[in-house]
């Protein structure tokens, strides 16, 4: 197939920026716009088929594990494609926007694996989708370096680590390019623009091109993903099979279909990764309607609550059964200069990875370099020279729907601290990302998108169920919002607060904030100029 052969260009509906041209190549956006071509409308029926699931879920319908696929449940003779270079040993990964310093500071870090995220943890604004491309190229090409008007220097060391791309989701379009006349899947952007350029370089240096991907429900978009990444290798002359994907299990629908999910992605798998803020997003948006599913403030839902812990063992369970990888959660604690403070946050961390090994993962992920060595610690007392734990079975580990969906034993009501906390994280992650930064530090913690997520359904879910009264929220909102203008004076307060109103005090609860919010005011649309 000719990359050569489209009837329609993809155009782009944006200004030109510094160095813009070199990722957005007339090659590439023909790349792009093959796989538009070949995938869009697939992708638009899983998204509608997401909607008639959340639908049939609120009308009672049980969730379990799919009937029509018990024999690839049952069969043990399948097993994911052995790790890639690079992929081996990942007993500690970290997580962040695909920015200069960031990647810098990642890839120095001393952590085996760094997932450049697109997703949750950058604000889609064009300009930062298209210089994290140029700043993954550069890293690549080791051209990277720099140094702050400051005079502070960043360089990158001989060992880095190994590269991992996370593209935004299913459920997002990237509005300044069009294909056909319609937006572009983002997700399609962000691999193929990436793919394109680097796929080969990759290779060349050892690795490969190596992906995470967010937000999957089912078996289906995984089986989507997977058909993508063929046709991706065969464009490029790329061997089949090169392409290595870790996916976030982080929907309550795709939990009852991991293996599932391995299964579509087998030739192309790297395992399954716990992502427990947007898991619990997940949760609320399926079941928040129901009673039984009210949950507490968030802190006091931790990893050990039950239905978290089947979870976690399941997702253990089912990688090592298939020999993939088990990748823990996320450790957001942003180191404190209190010292006190700092040891505090440490000791969590600490305790949370041990819980991880004993579990049987064979990494976990970070958000700050300053935890990759109390991260590092923890595995290596448990692996030693081991660089995984993949033979650790779990054979013992039994868990059944009705286990992942046991949160009446967490249940309650939230605490009125709760529900400041929340309102407060909502806008100051919700001004940060309209201004354009995706990762944020607020109260000891790195939030990204899925804790914004989190909080704004939480807030929603205790509206619908009185546990809280819409005075209340209105008078925390009041104060928070107030709060927000006066320790930053260029806060978009009423954006802000109006998006919070937007999806998380509407009567429908939104599936996402980031795609209203995205096009009301993140996209600008100037003449076409490609």
């Amino acid at each position: 197939m000719s990359i050569s052969a489209l009837t329609h260009r993809v155009q782009v509906l944006a200004a030109p920026g510094h160095r813009h041209e070199e990722i957005l190549t007339p090659e590439a956006l023909d790349f792009v716009g093959h796989l538009a071509a070949a995938f869009a409308e697939r992708r638009q029926e899983l998204l509608k088929e997401r909607t008639r699931q959340a639908a049939r879920l609120a009308s009672g319908s049980p969730l379990d594990f799919p009937l029509a696929t018990t024999a690839v449940r049952a069969d043990p003779s399948w097993r994911v494609a052995p790790p890639a270079p690079g992929l081996t040993d990942r007993r500690v990964e970290i997580t962040g926007p695909p920015e200069r310093r960031t990647a810098v500071n990642a890839l120095n870090s001393g952590a085996r694996v760094w997932m450049a995220d697109f997703a949750d943890a950058t604000a889609p604004t064009w300009d930062n989708i298209v210089d994290g491309q140029l700043t993954l190229l550069d890293a690549i090409e080791r051209r990277i370096d720099f140094t702050t008007p400051e005079g502070k220097a960043y360089r990158l060391g001989d060992q880095v680590a190994t590269l991992v791309v996370r593209p935004r989701g299913w459920h997002l379009l990237e509005e300044h390019l069009e294909f056909d006349g319609r937006p572009v899947p983002a997700s399609l952007v962000d691999f193929g623009l990436y793919f394109f350029h680097c796929a080969q370089r990759r290779i060349d240096a050892g690795s490969g091109p190596y992906f995470s991907l967010p937000k999957l429900e089912n078996r289906y978009e995984a089986r989507l993903w997977n058909d993508v990444f063929v046709l991706a290798q065969e464009l490029l002359g790329i061997p089949r099979g090169t392409v290595r994907a870790t996916v976030l299990i982080e929907t309550i629908t795709a939990a009852v279909q991991m293996e599932e999910i391995l299964y579509e992605l087998r030739e192309h798998s790297s395992g399954l990764n716990a992502g427990r803020w947007d898991y619990l997003f997940s949760l609320i948006k399926t079941f928040g309607h129901r009673t039984d599913f009210l949950l507490p403030d968030r802190a006091k839902v931790t990893m050990t609550a039950p239905f978290m812990r089947a979870y976690t063992e399941l997702l253990v369970r089912t990688c090592h059964k298939r020999g993939a990888h088990a990748i823990g959660g996320m450790a957001a604690q942003v180191p404190s200069r209190d010292a006190e403070a700092n040891e505090a946050a440490l000791a969590t961390v600490r305790l949370d990875k041990e819980r991880e090994t004993e579990d049987g993962f064979d990494g976990s992920w970070v958000a700050h370099p300053g935890l990759v060595p109390v991260c590092r610690a923890v595995f290596d007392d448990v692996l030693g020279d081991r660089p995984h734990q993949i033979e650790r079975t779990r054979d013992d580990v039994e868990v059944t729907a009705a286990d992942l969906l046991s949160v009446r034993r967490t249940s309650g009501p939230p605490t009125r601290e709760g529900v400041r906390t929340d309102i407060a994280v909502a806008l100051r992650y919700f001004d940060a990302w309209l201004r354009g930064s995706g990762a944020v530090a607020l109260y000891g913690l790195m939030e990204d998108a899925a804790t914004a997520e989190i909080a704004r359904v939480q807030i929603w879910q205790w509206l619908r169920h009185r546990a809280v009264d819409r005075e209340t929220v209105r008078r925390l909102l009041d104060e928070e919002t107030a709060a927000l203008g006066a320790e930053y004076p260029w806060a978009r307060v009423e954006e802000v607060r109006a998006l919070f109103e937007r999806t998380a005090m509407a009567t429908e609860l939104p599936p996402f904030f980031t795609p209203d919010a995205y096009s009301r005011h993140l996209v600008r649309h100037p003449e076409a100029r490609s």
